[in-house]
């Protein structure tokens, strides 16, 4: 029967209640949301006013859009530069001397050993240099990523495959996207999209961020921080790299890195308490720690050279041992480049270079012109639908009308709630679940009429209306719903975007349809007591 209890009512009603007020920040902007929280007596807990609100795409409220393109020259000259380690590595191992020393080739390196012995006990240790490569359906694909080969003079050659070269992209690109994801969210921007485009291409895009020149500076660095010994000018091992301190000029630097930026484990901005100026203070883990205190220990009074990207930016001189793990970097910064240099070093260096092949700026006004749009068509869909459907069902169809609205309230309530980001598709996806919410309501209704023509009374019509078709009503919402969720998982953007705004509309197209037209319905009949269906 049409019977709900008190308790059921209310809790009802309080549900949908607080769903609309967590929809009620998104329809205000920051400053005002601002200027209430701030006019709220000091009593008022927090987190019983709503404060989270929908953020808006890039599409809507405008942006930095970039496209970042792996470097696959400067890619495999690091992997041949680790390559060359290794086999010095096995050389060592296996006590074999190469004739002519260790060359590096485009694609890998390759040494002379005309001494068939050597050549014996050495090629199996290069061989497991050569790593298989993995398939994320099949495994392992039987391909490796070098390849060893050797010719009767003794000339061993290891090359990068083209399936090792599109591997190490791969890689890269993956460790990539969570270094710039760790950059961009310490920018402090909502929901910034990264995604990668293509086999070595990288789409970043940062909703509200107007100045593009610093996402620039914050992604396209490599962020590599090694700290060496300053040595001598002519010395074999040194390299020659350009010097902040000395106006650009080259200095040489030992290739011997005493440690590497992989081992801090925190970065901050600060202020020199001695001269005012911003530094940034960093703090190594226990390994780094040991490292450092060691080389400071042995190199007292020798310059130490802080390299960023192969350029010297500080190099101060050792004055004690530093044994506790911590310093400070000092080289003539801003306030905008220490705390960028802070990030940089949190998020930890990029794989291989990154070049910039795109870039753009999306102003607020397109934006506005694409939310003007969207809601003239949410409006026109809207009224034609609330038109169709009084006109069809009447009172019913009035009833089916409130539920709609509460049904596009509760949709924004649960989207400020996870902080979603509304682009264009997801307007999109509001407006299609206007229509697929009241179809739930047309198959109810029409089942309703049914049951009435067969003979039975209003109330046990409605009744069985919402009984019988509430399967069919789940059933047509769980395809929907597995559509959404393949969009979700397999898109990416303003894809995923359309289908968290349309699982989120079938969610509460079940609430709506069901519970609330039904609970509706049943108090119409409670006060109005039809003789007749009125539809």
């Amino acid at each position: 029967m049409l019977r709900y209890s008190r308790s059921k009512i209310i809790a009802t009603m309080a549900i949908i209640v607080i769903g609309l007020l967590l929809a009620v920040p998104s329809m205000m902007s920051r400053e005002q949301r601002e200027a209430f929280r701030s006019s709220l007596p000091s009593w008022v807990p927090s987190w019983v006013i709503p404060s989270r609100a929908i953020v808006l795409g890039l599409d809507l409220q405008g942006g930095s859009h970039v496209l970042l393109e792996v470097d696959v020259p400067d890619l495999l000259r690091t992997q041949t530069t680790q390559l060359r380690d290794d086999i010095r590595r096995v050389l060592r191992e296996t006590r074999v001397a190469p004739q002519g020393g260790i060359q590096l080739t485009q694609r890998g390196a390759q040494i002379r050993v005309p001494d068939a012995a050597d050549r014996e006990r050495i090629l199996p240790k290069l061989r497991e240099l050569s790593q298989p490569i993995g398939n994320a359906v099949i495994g392992q694909s039987g391909n490796r990523d070098i390849l060893v080969d050797t010719t009767p003079d003794g000339l061993i050659t290891l090359t990068y495959t083209e399936a090792g070269v599109n591997e190490k992209v791969r890689r890269a690109v993956d460790q990539a996207i969570e270094v710039l994801r760790r950059r961009v969210d310490a920018l402090g921007t909502t929901e910034p999209n990264i995604q990668r485009q293509g086999v070595d291409r990288i789409l970043v895009q940062v909703p509200g961020l107007q100045d593009p020149q610093r996402l620039k500076e914050i992604l396209g660095r490599t962020a590599k921080l090694e700290f060496r010994l300053l040595g001598q000018q002519g010395a074999a091992d040194v390299d020659m790299l350009p010097s902040k301190d000395a106006g650009g000029q080259r200095v040489p630097v030992e290739r011997q890195v005493i440690v590497e930026g992989g081992d801090l484990v925190d970065a901050q901005p600060a202020f020199d308490s001695r001269t005012n100026e911003p530094i940034v203070n960093f703090r190594f883990n226990i390994r780094g720690a040991q490292r450092f205190g060691q080389a400071t220990t042995e190199n007292i009074g020798r310059p130490l050279a802080i390299v960023l990207d192969n350029e010297v930016i500080s190099a101060p001189t050792i004055q004690s041992a530093i044994t506790g793990g911590a310093g400070q970097i000092s080289g003539r910064f801003s306030v905008q480049q220490a705390n960028d240099l802070a990030v940089l070093l949190r998020a930890g260096a990029l794989p291989a270079k990154l070049t910039i092949v795109e870039e753009r700026t999306v102003g607020p006004g397109l934006g506005q012109d694409s939310i003007q749009a969207g809601k003239m068509a949410t409006y026109v869909a809207t009224i034609f639908v609330v038109i169709f459907m009084f006109a069809t069902y009447g009172i019913f169809g009035l009833i089916a009308n409130i539920a709609l609205l509460v049904h596009v309230g509760l949709i924004f309530g649960l989207m400020s709630v996870l902080e979603a980001t509304l682009t264009l598709p997801g307007i999109a996806g509001i407006v299609l679940t206007i229509g697929t919410a009241v179809d739930s309501n047309v198959l109810i209704y029409e089942r309703i009429r049914e049951e009435v023509r067969s003979g039975r009374s209003i109330v046990s019509g409605v009744q069985a209306g919402f009984e019988r078709a509430f399967a069919t009503i789940v059933d047509s919402n769980s395809t929907m719903a597995i559509a959404a969720l393949i969009l979700f998982f397999l898109g990416s953007g303003p894809v995923r975007g359309f289908a968290v705004v349309f699982l989120l509309g079938i969610l509460t197209t079940v609430i709506t349809a069901v519970t609330l037209t039904r609970m509706m319905i049943a108090l119409w009949y409670k006060w109005m007591r039809p003789k007749v269906l009125p539809f």
